[in-house]
């Protein structure tokens, strides 16, 4: 197969500026306040956006060091397949994570309950819809033993060293 390679269309801006101590997923902290800098010649695909309260942002994991196929997780202490977790340390070390839409100004998007580190280049936006993207689960694998623990954990820097 062929190399794939993808273009950023912008870099987010965020207070976190190495793993450690970051949010582990945008729900790990309510009051992170980010922007996300949209490159001048994409920025006409910003339109109507801000009609949206919440949107997903892909981006490239640029400080992801370790890539194994099993990790140990944040939320546990087993090791589980690296496609059963949301780790950082990826065969392609792609980011997913949904964002809260404040305002848009210019080529500039506002974001809060960001996970993101400052400087990661930003692969694509898409609308967060919840008639497309919630769906009702009957199994959660190992982390529904784990759920609770969510509240405030934080990165400890496992994938980067």
């Amino acid at each position: 197969m062929n190399n794939i390679t993808y273009k950023p269309i912008g870099v987010v801006h965020s207070p976190f500026t190495k793993p450690e101590g970051t949010p582990i997923q945008p729900a790990a902290d309510k009051n992170t306040i980010a922007v996300i800098e949209i490159f001048p010649g994409f920025s006409e695909g910003l339109a109507d956006l801000e009609h949206f309260s919440h949107i997903y942002i892909l981006f490239h994991l640029h400080l992801a060091g370790k890539r194994e196929l099993t990790v140990i997780p944040f939320l546990d202490t087993n090791a589980h397949g690296v496609f059963a977790t949301r780790s950082p340390g990826r065969p392609n070390p792609i980011g997913l994570s949904v964002v809260q839409l404040d305002k848009i100004e210019g080529n500039k998007l506002f974001v809060k309950n960001i996970d993101i580190l400052d400087g990661s280049p930003v692969l694509d936006i898409k609308p967060y819809v919840p008639q497309f993207d919630v769906f009702q689960t009957n199994k959660n694998g190992w982390f529904e033993e784990h759920a609770h623990k969510m509240g405030n954990i934080k990165d400890d820097g496992r994938f980067t060293k």
